[in-house]
């Protein structure tokens, strides 16, 4: 199975900076978040019903179109506004509540997402990623190296969910 270029060029890139485990980790880290944002407009886009973004049923509690808005905002907050210094203010119970936002927007925001996760996960220094986040999230403190990862995860765990959202809600 051949990978695709993007993939042998970021892995050229962490090869390349192996012994600047620092800068592999933020390259890792730009990868993942670049690749799943990309993903996540790919997902929003292949609904071919916009109207089934705004679906819920039965224990579907929350719609794509809002887990969407939400990655935007967590995003946004905690890597944009905190790291990236952009001035970010998070209104998260409208993520929650917003409905039939037209898909173009959405995928607008997502773009807008990509760039500032790229552009501050380029400047974050590796003191800042040994230092305490400067937001508590969790039940203790984290360094915001661990944040970081933990919002990988949280990402791709919320577009998996879309993911069978759409296949599930999306009618054919």
């Amino acid at each position: 199975m051949e990978l695709k270029n993007s993939t042998k060029e970021h892995d050229k890139k962490l090869t390349f900076n192996h012994k600047k485990g620092i800068r592999m980790l933020t390259e890792t880290l730009k990868h993942l978040f670049l690749r799943d944002l990309t993903k996540l407009k790919t997902e929003i886009e292949l609904y071919k019903n916009e109207k089934a973004l705004w679906l819920i049923d039965k224990s579907i509690a929350n719609s794509a179109g809002n887990l969407c808005l939400h990655l935007i905002g967590n995003l946004n907050t905690y890597i944009g506004a905190e790291i990236g210094k952009t001035g970010y203010v998070r209104h998260r119970d409208l993520e929650f509540s917003l409905k039939d936002i037209p898909r173009s927007e959405l995928v607008q925001k997502i773009e807008e997402t990509m760039r500032i996760v790229e552009a501050a996960l380029t400047t974050v220094t590796e003191e800042q990623l040994r230092q305490e986040y400067p937001i508590l999230v969790f039940e203790s403190k984290t360094s915001t190296e661990f944040f970081l990862v933990h919002l990988t995860t949280h990402l791709a765990y919320h577009l998996g969910q879309i993911n069978y959202h759409r296949r599930l809600l999306d009618g054919e």
